[in-house]
Order: C-alpha cells, then sequence, then structure tokens
C-alpha cells in the first residue's frame, strides 16, 4: 500500500488523485474501484467509503485552492419556474420579482437539474447551462429568474440568476424524493 495516502484531504492513489475525505467519509471515483484502496480507506483509516461519479474529473479539472489543492466540489441542482407560473414572473431581474412579487417562492420552482460538475464557480455554471447543456438537463438555457443550488452533506446555497451575476437568496427548496420512499430537503 505504498501508493496510496492521504495528503490535505486528497486521497492519492499512485500518483492519481483519486478523491477525498470528508468527514469520516472518502469520496472516490469508481474508476479506482480495487480491493487495496478499499481496505486501506476502511481498514487502515476507518472510513465509510462513498465510490462517486466524475470526482476523478472534478479534481483534475478544477482550479486549485490557495493550498494548491483542488476545492472539494459541491452538488449542483437548477430551479427553473414551473411552466404554469404567472408569465410575468419569469425572465425578471431580483429586485424586480421583489417589487412585483415578493421573494421567490420555492414552491413556483422545479428542479430541472440534479447532479455534479467540474466546478463550484457560478459564471462557468452559467456558461455551461447555456452552451453545453449535460445530457440529463431537462430545462431551458439557464436565465434571469433561474436558481442555482449548490449543495453537499454540510447544506445548501442558493443563488438567483440576475440581470448581471447572481445574488445570493434565503430559498428553502421543497422536499425532494429520493429512490425508493425516502424525502429530503437540502
Amino acid at each position: 500500500m505504498n501508493g496510496i495516502s492521504i495528503k490535505k484531504d486528497r486521497i492519492l492513489f499512485y500518483g492519481n488523485t483519486a478523491g477525498y475525505v470528508d468527514g469520516g467519509k472518502a469520496v472516490v471515483d469508481p474508476i479506482f474501484h480495487c480491493e487495496e484502496l478499499k481496505d486501506y480507506l476502511t481498514v487502515k483509516k476507518g472510513l465509510t467509503v462513498q465510490w462517486t461519479d466524475g470526482v476523478y474529473d472534478r479534481l483534475a479539472n478544477s482550479k486549485p485552492d490557495m493550498d494548491g489543492n483542488a476545492p472539494i466540489l459541491k452538488a449542483c441542482r437548477i430551479h427553473q419556474l414551473k411552466p404554469e407560473v404567472d408569465v410575468m414572473m419569469k425572465f425578471i431581474g431580483y429586485d424586480e420579482l421583489l417589487e412585483r412579487f415578493g421573494e421567490p417562492n420555492p414552491e413556483n420552482y422545479r428542479v430541472v437539474y440534479d447532479g455534479q460538475l467540474e466546478t463550484n464557480d457560478l459564471d462557468a455554471i452559467y456558461e455551461k447551462f447555456n452552451l453545453n447543456h449535460p445530457p440529463d438537463y431537462q430545462g431551458h438555457s439557464l436565465s434571469m429568474s433561474d436558481i442555482i443550488q449548490l449543495y453537499d452533506d454540510s447544506g445548501s446555497t442558493f443563488y438567483y440568476v440576475d440581470r448581471f451575476g447572481f445574488k445570493e437568496i434565503d430559498f428553502q427548496a421543497p422536499a425532494l424524493k429520493q429512490s425508493g420512499t425516502q424525502e429530503m430537503s437540502l
């Protein structure tokens, strides 16, 4: 197991950043799934392993933080107004929304994307959902009145897509169905 180590919360597997440690959990890309790595993480380090697609790509393609490490990336949800919502609420800036309708109401929104991206950068997310939609994306190109949610086990942050840039908002997303009968809200 000389080729496996953990440095600054990054799991290194024979020179490759295979994943990261988040609390008592190792989040590892399944391309590195093998007994040697699994045993190192569970038996030697006492971690629970979560095999998550795309972790290697996200860590390899993201810009390093101030310590020289790739940032731990959050998952992303895109919320867009439901088709039946008043058309005057759609594609307007945050100040206009507040003036005419009040704060964004989570009941007026639906989730059109929920997945992992290679970045936490809002401008890069905006660009991705305008130029290169992920295959499972169910919405229109990202526009004013849409909400970007970045989340992980520690919680969520929500950003209203405004005329120029993004406005962080308080937004309690409705409970989202998970596989099976459990519900979660972040």
